[in-house]
């Protein structure tokens, strides 16, 4: 017997957190009868279970690392009729979902799955994966403007954890940088926020990294699935930082 928000995880529903949602919002049944309480177990081998009235059912895990590009949203459908990140998984049969994300102007790697206890462990805030990203800011940033980003920066939500920042790039005639930038939160636009913070608003915004998974030439709009060692090290890169935690308050959990 196992919790019903694990089995429906399992079963590639969604991640953890919205299979509680589910759940409370009485869209799942098991054996007929709607479960609303978040501590119910059941048997997935014995009993019927449906989210809004359709079975569910064990699917093949899925893993997939998408260079989304600038101008998509990282959701399932969108009511303006814009790009979507399903719109480029067009070879994947099973449904899957993002493992955090990325907002409309931001552009990189962004993973997919429907292993929903591979996606909560590395979204979930107590494991802090490092993500780094490429940050092209209007200005040329001072050592003292990047000191504040390697400490910790007050946002609205809180202080920031450590973050590590380096130059990349400078073009003075254009009046910009790009600076790298790696953190291990996942805070609403929390990237862009800091930078404003030190009064060097992004332009441009590209992931090229989660833990030691490389977006290198994977082109813009294309995707690949994972290979068993990438996600091996992915679970183990997880666990480690469970037990190495970055200095910083925390804020409570927010989308990338």
């Amino acid at each position: 017997m196992e919790r019903l928000q694990k089995i429906m995880a399992q079963a590639g529903i969604a991640s953890r957190r919205k299979c509680e949602e589910l759940i409370l919002g009485g869209k799942v049944q098991v054996n007929g009868e709607t479960v609303t309480a978040l501590g119910t177990k059941a048997d997935p081998d014995q009993d019927e279970i449906t989210v809004s009235g359709k079975p569910i059912k064990n699917e093949k895990k899925v893993y997939v690392m998408l260079n989304k590009p600038k101008g998509v949203i990282t959701s399932a459908s969108d009511p303006e009729g814009r790009k979507i990140v399903s719109d480029y998984l067009k070879g994947v049969r099973e449904r899957v979902y993002p493992i955090g994300r990325l907002d409309y102007d931001t552009e990189g790697l962004l993973l997919l799955t429907n292993d929903g206890e591979f996606a909560n462990l590395l979204s979930h805030p107590k494991y802090h994966v490092p993500k780094t990203y490429l940050a092209t800011v209007k200005g040329v940033p001072h050592g003292e403007g990047l000191d504040k980003l390697r400490q910790g920066i007050m946002l609205e939500d809180g202080m920031t954890s450590p973050a590590e920042v380096e130059y990349k790039d400078v073009d003075p005639d254009n009046k910009q940088a790009v600076i790298s930038i790696t953190i291990h939160e996942g805070r609403n636009r929390q990237v862009r926020r800091m930078f404003e913070a030190i009064n060097h608003p992004v332009i441009r915004l590209k992931r090229i990294s989660y833990g030691d998974l490389l977006l290198q030439n994977l082109k813009r709009g294309i995707y690949r699935h994972l290979t068993p060692d990438e996600i091996n090290r992915l679970v183990q890169m997880a666990m480690s930082a469970k037990n190495s935690k970055p200095e910083g308050k925390r804020p409570p959990r927010r989308r990338t």
